[in-house]
């Protein structure tokens, strides 16, 4: 998971999907879905930054619907946090008209939460 967060992190996102879909593929149970969230954000941010806007706007939602059982945070990771990054690198891009050119500034990161702070 680490490996997939550095990439993530790095704005290599095509790559940490990837890696994210190996996590998925390889889980059973609870931590199915939220796999599947994160690999929905990393090609909808892929999408962005690649100019392909109406891919990226096809797929903000459907990260958002996995993450949310996993508030607020799961695995370690601060789930809630990045879904607000998420929402403020989205917002110019879901508010522009639909033809309208909108420039990929920088993606979210993703970011492990302190032992002491996850749910025994």
């Amino acid at each position: 998971m680490k490996a997939a967060v550095r990439l993530f992190n790095e704005g290599q996102f095509l790559a940490s999907h990837e890696l994210f879909e190996e996590l998925w593929e390889a889980s059973h149970g609870p931590s199915s879905d939220c796999f599947k969230g994160l690999i929905q954000a990393a090609i909808a941010l892929h999408h962005f930054q690649d100019g392909k806007l109406d891919g990226a706007r096809k797929l903000y939602a459907g990260h958002r619907r996995y993450l949310a059982a996993y508030l607020p945070n799961h695995r370690g990771l601060d789930l809630a946090g990045f879904l607000d990054e998420m929402q403020t690198t989205f917002r110019p891009l879901m508010r522009a008209a639909p033809d309208a050119p909108v420039a990929f500034e920088r993606g979210p990161t993703l970011h492990f939460v302190p032992e002491e702070a996850q749910p025994s």
